[in-house]
């Protein structure tokens, strides 16, 4: 009886249980998380509050997550937020988070060779990701970063789609070598060069972006290293700062498809100020009344209106990724075609990327990280060079032509002047340049976990770049005599890069107040470059392209020439060892020892050590009470970088081959030693108001010594060039401020503004004697150069006569004397001053991020202040003594100053122009529509404003310019000549995930 009253207790008590499982309802929760400029936040845990239920958003912030009936609440956080609880209001819930200054030192970010806590950090590093990248038309990554951080300058050199740019952390530092910084893709040091073989002539002159084969959509955050202490892991590559890429990986869960799709129209911003019909011919009258009836041809025509168009921009992109813990994937592809602004231009560019990230055996402890990047990019190219001579490219043809003579005469032919006044339109036609270059970058990096806190890892990458390029000339266009004499050209460059790392990872939480981390690792690089050009004349125009049949040129005609780079490798060992006691007080020690093959046989090892320390102040039982810092870390780092990025083969004899000959071009120097920068850097974190204002301000100081440098043998040794190391020093120093504040936080309304400002001073010292660069251009410019490298100025300074004026009585330039005297009888060509820095003294960035519900705003403001540009478009193109055949620049036709006709342009200051600008980068307006019925999920609508207008008194095209001036290998700065216009885009944008 008792038995059997126990077994109908327990059937009574399994019936409850099984009626509890069968009637418990449930539901299915969906939502998303954004960031505090409404961009979704991948990876963020979004978990029902006071239950163990939680699952992670996929690469649109997007989450899935079956609960309760009864479940009242999510909490919601993310590595670097404050933690936000959320009711569950209905099945679509969006959870908008803000960012947490103290939650955030427990962010992880990467440095070389690995990662490491915020909170750890001791060097001067930025981290900026994909939420706050500048938004619009982006072709290679360096353009997501323009004014984002302080110590960074980006320049677009050229409006050309996909053209180059020059990149510049905390300035200039270097004579000879080159001042870019390195670039590392997912661990893999990038080469800076770009496949683009050069062209000849006329043809474009622009080599193009060496990162334009990354898509910018295929980008997490890039990771700024600037001073020595953080970069010095990267030995003989770092002294000119570290960028690292790092790229979107496979999130665990069910496959996700992302898709985005954008297209737009480029414009001109503004058009240059050159004088249209009716006033040209007020200044032929005012000017040169005698030449009226042979200058006035009865038209009115906008020469520069018809070389540029509306573009067209479309840009296309999808990723796929999904997977478990133990392996995910992530597949994405993109397509992009720009058209330029300037008719014929164009970039095509295709993409395609796969990662994966795998770990095998019972104990996961085998990993394999994989990834893969394809590209191609078609490009046609403008015929605008910065290297021709009186006959100009088709910038300077389009700003001279004679507003009053049509472009095309009454039966719809090209007007003809001469070869030298050439129609802007016949240049158009009678250049084809196009070119199509291939990349692939493939990184294979398996790994064991040997105990839980060893690792070892080791990376294999291997780097194919592929260029073709070929041209074709219709001489017969331009000039009727040499119709039987046209050209063309084919060339291609090929370079293959190859590493090889080896490394040991350890990272000990030793007990509740000592962290260390250590690593240490053996490197290998190799790289190789070769190219060849072809080059045939003689041809008469079939309908054909010349470069199609070389082989039907004349034998006489012909040319060809090869090169392969001399052996360039670098071997390494590094360590770096990291120690954090009670998270107040942290010490960071690097060495790394470099040889390479570009160094002489006495000098082909050196080393490269750096020591940081930071004190957590925040920390200290002293600061927590009662203080208004949530947090406060100062920082102070030392240390020593090099500068190899010169040509292989520089310490060696090299030999030229020309045609039968062999000649000497470099003599060996078996004591060329290392270019090194030493840097000491003080910084300063802070954050107080409850982490509503938190910013950094950094200190540095950089000494370059045994500046690398090509010069000529002096007599009476033979005629040829040695590489040597100068004397003296160059001093970078500047003080570097960010700060960001949360203005608004509330449920509807968020509104953050950051700033951030650089002053930088740049000086030379100890130098014997001089060197000059900055090659000027244009008519009566031959051979002329505006800067040089002196002690006592900064680099590049600008060397020129010093303007003071038209005289009133004959119409001629007036210029000072090295005696004082002001007469226009002083020769501009000797009495010249040092007179100005083309390097910025400020630079300047502002962005702002403004949401409510379901709208965002965001606004990216830089710009740069304290320097000097050379216009060189107006010096040489655009003088009055172009009258009366060509058109004059507006600011010329002065009537209160009688200038003659017969005044030529003078290297001088009357050019020299401030530089001073903000610029609006760009402008995005977004609207979070949400899902769109059971399909689509996430949906996303922005416009984009990008180079909207700038705030500047500079009368050139845009001061954000830097046409190559390069002179012997001499880098030049400041420069505007003949440039590819930049453009005002306006773009329409769609993304969603299914």
């Amino acid at each position: 009886m008792e038995n059997n009253l126990r077994i109908r207790c327990v059937l009574t008590l399994m019936i409850l249980l099984v009626s509890q499982l069968v009637f418990a309802q449930t539901r299915t929760l969906t939502g998303k998380v954004l960031d505090e400029a409404g961009a979704p936040l991948v990876g963020a845990t979004v978990k029902v509050k006071g239950t163990t239920l939680a699952t992670t958003t996929d690469n649109d912030g997007v989450f899935t997550l079956e609960v309760a009936d009864n479940a009242q609440t999510l909490e919601v956080s993310f590595i670097g937020y404050t933690m936000k609880e959320a009711p569950i209001v209905g099945t679509d819930i969006t959870v908008q988070l803000q960012p947490n200054a103290e939650q955030g030192l427990d962010e992880v970010v990467v440095i070389g060779y690995g990662t490491a806590r915020k909170k750890d950090l001791t060097g001067a590093m930025v981290t900026i990701q994909e939420a706050n990248f500048n938004r619009g038309i982006m072709t290679s990554p360096d353009q997501l970063i323009q004014g984002k951080t302080p110590g960074v300058m980006v320049l677009n050199n050229t409006g050309q789609p996909g053209g180059s740019a020059t990149v510049r952390i905390r300035g200039n530092s270097s004579i000879r070598a080159s001042n870019n910084p390195l670039f590392v893709l997912d661990g893999v040091p990038m080469s800076g060069n770009s496949p683009l073989p050069e062209g000849r002539g006329g043809f474009s002159s622009d080599r193009g972006n060496p990162l334009t084969y990354l898509n910018p959509s295929d980008i997490a955050s890039m990771d700024i290293l600037k001073d020595a202490s953080a970069t010095a892991i990267y030995g003989s590559r770092g002294a000119n700062g570290v960028v690292i890429i790092t790229t979107k990986k496979g999130v665990a869960g069910p496959p996700v498809v992302s898709i985005g799709a954008s297209s737009g129209i480029s414009s001109m911003r503004e058009y240059p100020k050159v004088l249209n019909a009716d006033r040209f011919r007020e200044a032929l009258n005012y000017y040169t009344p005698s030449e009226v009836d042979d200058a006035d041809f009865g038209g009115n025509e906008d020469a520069f209106k018809a070389i540029t168009r509306h573009a067209v921009t479309q840009n296309y992109y999808g990723d796929v990724s999904g997977g478990t813990e133990h392996g995910r994937y992530r597949l994405s592809g993109g397509y992009l075609n720009q058209n330029g602004i300037i008719r014929g231009s164009q970039l095509k560019k295709y993409t395609g990327n796969f990662t994966g990230n795998f770990r095998f055996l019972e104990n996961r402890r085998l990993g394999l990280d994989f990834s893969l990047f394809l590209t191609q990019l078609d490009n046609r190219y403008a015929p605008i060079n910065a290297m021709v001579g009186s006959e100009g490219n088709v910038i300077s043809q389009a700003l001279q032509w004679n507003p009053t003579r049509p472009l095309r005469d009454e039966q719809g032919n090209l007007t003809f002047v001469s070869t030298t006044t050439r129609n802007p339109l016949t240049s158009l036609e009678a250049f084809k340049d196009q070119a199509t270059t291939n990349t692939i970058v493939v990184n294979v990096a398996p790994y064991y976990k040997i105990t839980d806190d060893l690792e070892y890892r080791f990376i294999y990458s291997a780097m194919r770049q592929t260029g073709n390029r070929a041209g074709m000339y219709r001489a017969g266009l331009i000039d009727p005599s040499a119709v039987n004499n046209e050209q063309a050209f084919i060339s291609s460059n090929g370079e293959t890069n190859l590493q090889m790392t080896h490394m040991l990872s350890y990272n000990k939480q030793i007990n509740e107040d000592w962290n260390i981390n250590a690593v240490a690792g053996y490197e290998f690089l190799d790289y190789n470059y070769n190219n060849n050009i072809s080059f045939g004349g003689g041809f008469k125009y079939m309908g054909l392209d010349y470069f199609d049949y070389l082989q039907y040129s004349p034998v006489a005609t012909r040319e060809i020439s090869s090169y392969r780079s001399p052996t360039n490798q670098l071997q390494s060992l590094f360590l770096r060892g990291g120690f954090n006691y009670l998270d107040r007080y942290l010490l960071t020690a690097t060495i790394r020892r470099d040889g390479s093959t570009k160094f002489g046989s006495n000098n082909k090892y050196a080393m490269f050590p750096s020591l940081a320390v930071a004190w957590n102040l925040a920390e200290e039982e002293f600061m927590k009470s009662n203080s208004i810092f949530d947090q406060l870390k100062i920082r102070l780092g030392w240390g020593r970088t090099g500068n190899q990025e010169f040509p292989s083969g520089a310490s060696l004899n090299r030999l030229v081959f020309g045609n039968q000959s062999i000649s000497q071009a470099n003599y060996g120097n078996p004591d060329l030693r290392w270019e090194t920068a030493t840097t000491l850097n003080a910084g300063i974190d802070f954050a107080f108001l409850k982490n509503r204002l938190y910013g950094s301000i950094d200190y540095f100081n950089k000494r370059t010594t045994d500046a690398l440098f090509e010069q000529t043998l002096a007599q009476p040794a033979p005629a040829g060039r040695i590489w040597v190391n100068l004397d003296g020093e160059i001093v970078n120093k500047g003080v570097e401020i960010s700060l960001t504040g949360t203005i608004i936080n509330s449920t509807d309304w968020t509104w953050d503004i950051t700033g951030n400002a650089t002053f930088l001073k740049n000086s030379v010292s100890g130098l014997i004697g001089y060197y000059e660069t900055g090659a000027l251009r244009g008519q009566g410019f031959s051979g002329v150069l505006g800067q040089r490298m002196v002690n006592g100025q900064p680099l590049n300074v600008w060397y020129l006569a010093q303007y003071e004026g038209i005289d009133p009585e004959t119409g001629m330039s007036m210029y000072r004397g090295l005696d004082g005297s002001i007469s226009s009888d002083n020769d501009p060509a000797v009495n010249k001053f040092y007179t100005g820095s083309p390097n910025p003294e400020t630079l300047v960035g502002l962005s702002t991020n403004v949401s409510y519900k379901k709208f965002s705003l965001a606004a990216n403001m830089n710009g740069a202040l304290g320097h000097y540009l050379f216009n060189n478009t107006a010096a040489t193109a655009l003088g009055l003594s172009n009258l009366s055949s060509r058109n004059i620049g507006s600011a010329f036709f002065d009537t209160s100053v009688k200038e003659s006709t017969a005044n030529s342009a003078a290297p001088s200051t009357r050019f020299l122009e401030k530089g001073d600008y903000l610029k609006m980068a760009n402008l995005t307006l977004s609207y979070a529509v949400g899902d769109i019925g059971k399909t689509f999920r996430n949906f996303n609508v922005s416009l984009t404003g990008q180079n909207l207008f700038i705030i500047t008194k500079y009368t050139g095209f845009d001061p954000e310019v830097n046409t190559d001036g390069t002179t012997n290998g001499i880098p030049s700065l400041g420069i505007e000549y003949l440039p590819y216009p930049p453009s005002r885009n306006i773009l329409l944008g769609v993304n969603f995930s299914l």
